[in-house]
């Protein structure tokens, strides 16, 4: 199915009652540093703590909207998807259970169990991925994968949808990929209310999937799992609905560790809010995209969420990056 601007709409009609319409933030700072405006769609003040929220509700009201009301969900997922089908299980009165391997986040483990739904834990990403698709068979059991599946990707697009009402004369768009999701549908809404800016993906080196798929043409899957702070991105591969729209960007940047570091230190303390790894990446591609422009640019980034365990805060924070001010 071919997806549009229109389906972007109907699933924001869906999720109203049951997200946030969150704000855009900026730093005057940021801007006098690298000479450029750049807006953030602070999805960390989302339900849930993530743009997850979008898909998972918009998922389940499509659902019920096209009479396939399921008596039992399921899901897979390491990171924030976990939550937000959980989340959205909940408003619709539909039992959940949600498969995440070992080394997911301890925050987003315990907040997928306070939505309400049971969480089975395994020792590996692709035991886990099987799991829930021996639990898909039974007999009205749906599975609500995390990026693969047209309604999920459609609701993802609507955080960009409303920067763009948010926002006017956007220049670019940036938003961070695991498994293409939110790239997917903000390429969409990105395409259907202003065409002429550009949409770009970024991932982490060490996670570097979309990139190595891009290049050959073809989807490529991780070897294992990924050395990387950026736990939203610790996708093995991307799908296949994603990857027809991830051929369709502008381009793609990959991020080193030590940037990823860098700026999620940076916009925490530029924002004053809290920053998940995954979703400070996109900072650097625009400081390095923003060096081969010649005239001020309006750039659009999409702040995916706010869920950080002790672990991870204390690996971002090991050394101060504040001294070292950003550069054009």
């Amino acid at each position: 199915m071919k997806l549009g601007l229109k389906d972007i709409e109907k699933a924001k009609e869906r999720i109203v009652p049951f997200v946030h319409n969150t704000p855009i933030l900026s730093s005057t700072l940021l801007n006098e540093y690298l000479g450029h405006e750049i807006f953030f769609k602070a999805e960390n003040f989302q339900k849930i703590g993530a743009f997850k929220a979008r898909g998972g509700v918009n998922t389940v009201a499509w659902l019920l909207e096209t009479g396939q009301k399921p008596n039992h969900i399921v899901a897979n997922s390491s990171g924030n998807h976990a939550q937000a089908v959980a989340y959205a299980a909940k408003q619709f009165g539909i039992p959940a259970t949600v498969f995440m391997p070992e080394y997911s986040s301890k925050v987003k483990i315990q907040a997928t169990r306070s939505y309400g739904a049971e969480v089975i834990l395994s020792k590996t990403r692709d035991i886990t991925d099987q799991k829930v698709r021996e639990a898909a068979q039974k007999k009205g059991v749906y599975w609500i994968p995390p990026f693969n599946h047209d309604q999920v990707i459609c609701g993802q697009g609507t955080a960009v949808y409303e920067a763009f009402h948010q926002v006017k004369d956007i220049d670019a768009v940036f938003t961070p990929c695991g498994g293409g999701g939110l790239t997917s549908g903000s390429l969409i809404a990105t395409r259907g209310l202003s065409p002429k800016a550009k949409m770009f993906g970024v991932e982490p080196l060490n996670a570097n999937d979309a990139a190595e798929s891009l290049r050959k043409g073809f989807i490529q899957r991780l070897s294992g799992i990924p050395d990387t702070l950026a736990d939203g991105a610790m996708t093995m591969a991307v799908g296949d609905i994603t990857f027809e729209y991830l051929k369709q960007l502008d381009g793609f940047y990959e991020i080193k560790e030590d940037d990823l570091v860098y700026w999620t230190q940076w916009l925490t303390h530029l924002l004053k809010c809290r920053i998940e790894p995954t979703c400070a990446m996109p900072m650097e591609a625009i400081r390095q995209w923003l060096r081969t422009q010649k005239t001020k640019q309006r750039v659009l980034m999409v702040i995916s969420g706010g869920n950080v365990d002790q672990p991870t805060t204390l690996k971002i924070w090991e050394n101060d990056c504040l001294t070292q001010i950003p550069q054009r």
